[in-house]
């Protein structure tokens, strides 16, 4: 499994990423982040992989290649945890959240990806 985290902070705010990734993997509403439209994301996260099959109301599996997901949220994020799915799928999800404003936190590594990190 690889895991994706997206957040947003509030305007001014900039707080330790890890210690927000921890928080919010335990479900905590975290002072400093915004309140995500998880409602529209996940209508736009099925839009964009409306070829896949839908498993459940959070989980899609590529039928015609490799790769499947399923996304967690909570009211301040998004969490996708991707399973044997390639590269190019997993910068499309990438790309789908910086619509909205969300950069990556990629837990694995660990960095978050936006114009703040250094």
């Amino acid at each position: 499994m690889y895991e994706l985290l997206f957040w947003r902070y509030l305007d001014e705010i900039y707080l330790n990423h890890h210690e927000v990734y921890e928080a919010l993997l335990e479900k905590e509403e975290v002072e400093g982040l915004e309140t995500l439209p998880v409602e529209v994301i996940f209508n736009r996260i099925a839009s964009v992989f409306s070829e896949w099959e839908k498993v459940d109301e959070n989980s899609w599996q590529n039928t015609k290649g490799k790769g499947a997901f399923q996304v967690i949220s909570t009211p301040q994020s998004i969490k996708i945890d991707c399973y044997g799915t390639e590269g190019k799928t997993m910068n499309k999800l990438v790309a789908l959240m910086e619509e909205f404003k969300c950069p990556l936190y990629d837990p694995q590594v660990p960095e978050r990806y936006d114009e703040m990190s250094e």
